[in-house]
């Protein structure tokens, strides 16, 4: 089982990774794909009188500000626009697509975050009324129901809280959790970048390959969302997936690229990965 995490680029190559999201589920390969959205949130955000804010955290992670009318506009761009797009381009191509959020089914819970850590011109401070949380709970159950049926489930945040609430997680950490929880061979998160980068944003400086004791290097090289991406990494591989692969999402067949050996592939073990990381001087 293949899990697809694609964010909301306009770069991204969405046509070309339909169509081979349609050939493998039409060979009965079982696939998942995870979408985020943030350039369309912010594009509606504005256009509707509430522009975004982000906030970054003391650890240096970059995320939304997610006050109750953001999190209302993020769910008619994630659950509305951007996934029901996604299963209209999915079902032209004859794939029995379901758009999921995580409210459905309450498939995707966690703990909302009673106050947020922030850091502004210098100094650390607490946000409160924040509806950001993390995934803790994935409903495999109803997974593995759609897979069975023949069913390719499109699944976006938001999550549901402890508390029956929506709240703003993050899609890469989210596709991490369904991953772990359905024992994914693979986790691919494409982006729009050919990998992670040692030299952001040299695109030559591809860092190819890391197996699990190296993401703690890997850390110090990615910068911006790339953070977010290496975090998902690290808890899918803890989490028992065997494969990640942070790939190149404006290529013609970003899949078969991924799986040709493009991209940043991280692996369990030294065993299966030759890797060329060191420190730049």
């Amino acid at each position: 089982m293949m899990v697809i995490k694609i964010g909301g680029g306009r770069d991204l190559n969405l046509d070309g990774l339909c169509r081979e999201i349609a050939r493998r589920h039409s060979a009965g390969e079982r696939t998942i794909l995870v979408h985020g959205g943030a350039e369309t949130t912010d594009e509606l955000a504005a256009a509707l009188g509430h522009p975004a804010q982000y906030v970054t955290s003391p650890s240096g992670h970059v995320s939304r500000r997610t006050d109750r009318r953001t999190l209302e506009i993020f769910e008619m761009a994630y659950c509305g626009q951007i996934n029901k797009g996604l299963v209209e381009r999915l079902q032209r191509l004859g794939v029995d697509a379901v758009g999921l959020s995580g409210l459905d089914g309450a498939l995707l819970r966690g703990p909302r975050k009673d106050t947020l850590r922030v850091v502004e011109d210098g100094r650390v401070r607490v946000l409160r009324d924040d509806f950001t949380g993390k995934v803790e709970q994935v409903n495999t159950r109803l997974l593995h129901l759609l897979l069975a049926a023949g069913y390719l489930p499109v699944l976006t945040p938001p999550a549901l809280s402890y508390q029956g609430e929506a709240i703003n997680v993050d899609g890469d950490r989210a596709a991490a959790a369904v991953a772990t929880a359905l024992g994914a061979d693979t986790l691919l998160l494409l982006t729009s970048a050919p990998g992670l980068l040692r030299a952001f944003p040299d695109e030559t400086s591809l860092l190819p390959s890391l197996t699990a004791n190296q993401l703690l290097i890997a850390f110090d090289y990615a910068k911006g969302k790339m953070k977010r991406k290496v975090l998902a990494a690290q808890e899918a591989i803890h989490g028992g997936v065997a494969h990640v692969i942070i790939g190149d999402g404006r290529v013609s067949q970003p899949l078969q690229a991924a799986m040709a050996g493009n991209g940043t592939h991280i692996l369990q073990s030294s065993a299966m990965a030759q890797t060329q990381v060191n420190h730049a001087s």
